[in-house]
């Protein structure tokens, strides 16, 4: 039984991982806005009040079903390499690193993508909704345990960068839980793009919302960003804002069973969820029995084969060809199943396949795949938001970027994305640094579909976590028919078999942490199949925080789940 109520409603709905933020966007809800409206609202809240792991300026990638055109778009919300910088700089200067501090950062992405999506789906102006963020930096926020711990654990990092002292050490040390958490300038730098939206409103909403984002792009936010990167050393510059323009992209899909699923594409790792779940079959899971030694054997080799093709074969695709559809066939899938054996665990990350032949195994050496690497603190996280309105729409973001390996720009209080720590220094990786490209981004927020019946956003925080998380809630709801809620808290597993995706791409090969709350036979019996087990407190944070609406499209009920392994909630009516 969940420790909370699945919420449930019939007009709207919104989850999120900071119940602030769901408050925001219910507000816009409640005041007529439309999923658009609110998900925005409660993402820019979401870079407020989870400063620690949110960047007003970081990344913001977005997928959005629209009722009226009725189709899925998304918005990939990730800024790409400043031009000035070199494909082999971290290699000649850095030692093949990409160390901490302002040489990460990247074309800020995020007030772009809201304003993108705001523009073309939605009904509200910027300023609108984001008052209630503006108020939570303004008048500050009650800081929650995890603020404190994260900012606590990383006061080192903190402490590299003077502005971010200021900002993130009140009083010259970390906040303490129920200590009011207050960023005036965060503040001043949204109500200034609502001014200049509120200016340019005589000229029509969308040339209200293009005067909101020239004032970050164009005008004196742009300048204080360009001037502090001249004055320590970075790379971005006008040009790079000026620029900048998120745009759409299709999405990828495919289907489980009669469920249509989608995710953003492989600039991102959302495809490996779509991989993960081809490689699955829903009755013979069911056949295995929830959290069964069976059954999170087969689950974490789906994942292991899927993060093998993710290291081979994602990355920006405007820049390198990613054979994105082969990946995702249904008859990919089935040679790569001959790959996961019920009697041993890979020991490894498996050999990547070849999808452009249909073949489940690429060629290999007897060489290691990637050397192992020792375990570093986990960087980096993020949020996430779920939106469904009484028209139909459903929105889901996962904003992102951290505090801590960056340094703020003092007057503005935002961190221009810090996302290059999800490039590597090789340039030859499919993800390797080079001017003008994106890094292949962990946030990765998904929809699925069951045409006519349901509907149903969801994403989690969690780096490399993201998509087993969201894997397994997804099984839990659709293949297991738990509760909503139940199918969020239930306890989870996840594979670090593969090199990360965040600077210095630890790996750690046969890995597999379980929460406690799984049996200790169940652990004891797969590592009788391979598997290095360790074990998770229960309810750790470092298990993802999934957020989800279910839509019953035949009852109309909605329903809300929210993870308390973090500060989520879901609210609706």
């Amino acid at each position: 039984m969940a420790h909370r109520p699945t919420i449930m409603g019939t007009r709207h709905m919104v989850a999120a991982c900071h119940y602030l933020a769901s408050e925001a966007g219910f507000k816009i809800l409640e005041a007529g806005g439309n999923a658009i409206d609110a998900g925005v609202a409660t993402g820019i809240a979401l870079s407020v009040v989870q400063p620690e792991y949110v960047n007003f300026a970081g990344v913001a990638p977005i997928i959005i079903y629209s009722a009226a055109e009725d189709r899925v778009v998304t918005i990939p919300g990730l800024g790409p390499w400043p031009k000035a910088i070199r494909a082999d700089h971290f290699q000649k200067h850095h030692g093949g690193a990409i160390p901490l501090g302002i040489l990460r950062t990247l074309v800020p992405a995020a007030p772009d993508a809201w304003i993108t999506a705001l523009e073309r789906f939605g009904t509200m102006s910027f300023g609108e909704v984001a008052q209630s963020a503006i108020g939570y930096a303004r008048d500050g926020f009650p800081v929650y345990p995890l603020l404190s711990e994260i900012i606590t654990d990383h006061e080192a990092e903190y402490r590299k960068f003077p502005s971010n002292v200021a900002l993130y050490l009140p009083n010259g040390r970390p906040p303490l839980p129920g200590e009011v958490f207050v960023q005036k300038n965060l503040a001043a730098t949204i109500q200034h793009m609502a001014d200049q939206e509120r200016a340019s409103q005589h000229r029509g909403r969308a040339a209200a919302l293009e005067a909101a984002r020239q004032a970050f792009y164009r005008g004196d936010i742009a300048q204080a960003i360009v001037r502090f990167q001249k004055e320590n050393g970075g790379f971005l510059s006008a040009e790079d804002l000026a620029d900048y323009r998120s745009g759409f992209d299709e999405p990828v899909g495919t289907t489980f069973g009669d469920i249509q699923l989608f995710a953003c594409g492989p600039w991102c790792q959302g495809p490996s969820l779509l991989q993960a779940l081809n490689l699955l079959d829903a009755a013979a899971l069911r056949a295995l029995g929830h959290n069964s030694p069976g059954y999170l054997h087969h689950i974490t080799e789906a994942v292991k084969l899927a993060f093998a093709d993710r290291e081979a074969y994602f990355g920006d695709p405007r820049v390198i060809d990613v054979p994105i559809e082969a990946l995702l066939s249904h008859e990919y899938a089935q040679r790569r199943r001959s790959m996961i054996r019920p009697d041993r665990a890979w020991p490894e990350m498996p050999p990547a396949g070849d999808p452009r032949k249909v073949s489940a195994e690429s060629a290999r050496s007897g060489a290691a795949l990637v050397p192992e690497r020792a375990f570093s603190t986990p960087e980096l996280d993020t949020s996430h938001v779920s939106v469904i309105d009484r028209h139909g729409n459903v929105f889901a973001a996962t904003p992102s970027d951290g505090s801590y390996n960056a340094p703020v720009v003092p007057e503005l209080g935002i961190i221009p994305s810090p996302r290059g720590s999800q490039s590597w220094a090789d340039p030859d990786h499919p993800s390797g640094v080079a001017p003008g490209k994106r890094p292949r981004l962990t946030p990765n927020p998904a929809i699925a579909i069951r045409p006519g019946k349901m509907k149903m956003p969801f994403g989690t925080p969690g780096g490399d976590v993201q998509t087993q998380a969201m894997l397994q809630a997804f099984l839990n709801i659709h293949v297991f028919g738990m509760e909503v809620q139940d199918a969020v808290e239930a306890p989870r597993c996840a594979s670090y078999s593969y090199p990360g995706s965040f600077e210095p791409h630890d790996y750690h090969p046969g890995l597999l942490k379980l929460e406690g709350r799984i049996d200790r036979s169940t652990g004891e019996a797969l590592e009788g199949l391979g598997h290095r087990i360790e074990w998770w407190a229960d309810w750790t944070w470092l298990a993802g925080a999934v957020c989800t609406v279910v839509a019953d499209l035949e009852t109309g009920v909605l329903k809300g789940g929210a993870d308390p392994r973090r500060p989520s909630y879901a609210l609706g009516l």
